[in-house]
């Protein structure tokens, strides 16, 4: 039997603690105020950009839009589809100690996630921006904000095959060569856990936008 010791992690988003537990790293007690943080992110364009959106009057657009319920149903379709994907599990090939074939499906099932959020935040920022008023402008604050954090948070997802591939040798080295396969099921469960909190993750703006799409 695999025992692996973790380390208690500090409050953060699911996401980075399941990540920080999974590569064995502990977590600072506190860091940069999100302000702080937005600032060393956005240049001066984009600061401009951003302003212009927050001060801005935006009208609404012509034409006939989808009603909330068809983007509700839209955003469902894709969190199953992807969730579903998730949880029937690594493919088969993914059984030895190899880690290469768990990072290949990692990296496709990201890519997969990258594909199919992008374009619904899109559709829900088109649908905002049809109603005018405070709703198109957070539409327009929103593209701001994706064209900003979005390289920044690529870059950083980027890493959750390294750290996945760490803790696959941590489990690894922790069988000792025993013909026992309960680290391979353990790290099945945690790649199938980071890559659902990760998928959590990126539909927070989505949500958010359907939310104020659902504003009276």
């Amino acid at each position: 039997m695999t025992t692996v010791q973790y380390r208690t992690p500090t409050a953060a988003p699911a996401f980075v603690r399941l990540l920080a537990r999974l590569g064995g790293a502990d977590l600072p007690d506190a860091g940069p105020v999100l302000s702080e943080r937005l600032g060393q992110w956005i240049d001066w364009s984009r600061a401009v950009s951003l302003s212009r959106a927050l001060d801005g009057a935006v009208a609404p657009e012509a034409g006939a839009a989808p009603g909330v319920d068809a983007h509700a149903a839209a955003v469902d379709r894709v969190r199953t589809s992807l969730t579903d994907a998730i949880q029937r599990g690594a493919p088969a090939d993914a059984d030895g100690d190899d880690f290469a074939p768990f990072r290949r499906y990692c990296l496709e099932r990201q890519r997969a996630m990258l594909t199919g959020t992008g374009p619904l935040r899109g559709r829900l920022r088109d649908a905002l921006a049809q109603r005018g008023g405070d709703l198109a402008r957070l539409a327009e604050v929103d593209a701001v904000m994706e064209m900003t954090l979005s390289p920044r948070e690529q870059t950083l997802l980027a890493h959750t095959p390294t750290l996945l591939g760490l803790h696959f040798e941590r489990l690894r080295t922790a069988a000792d060569g025993s013909p026992d396969s309960t680290w391979r099921a353990l790290f099945r469960r945690d790649l199938q856990d980071a890559l659902l909190a990760e998928l959590d993750l990126r539909f927070h703006p989505i949500d958010a936008l359907l939310a104020a799409l659902r504003t009276p």
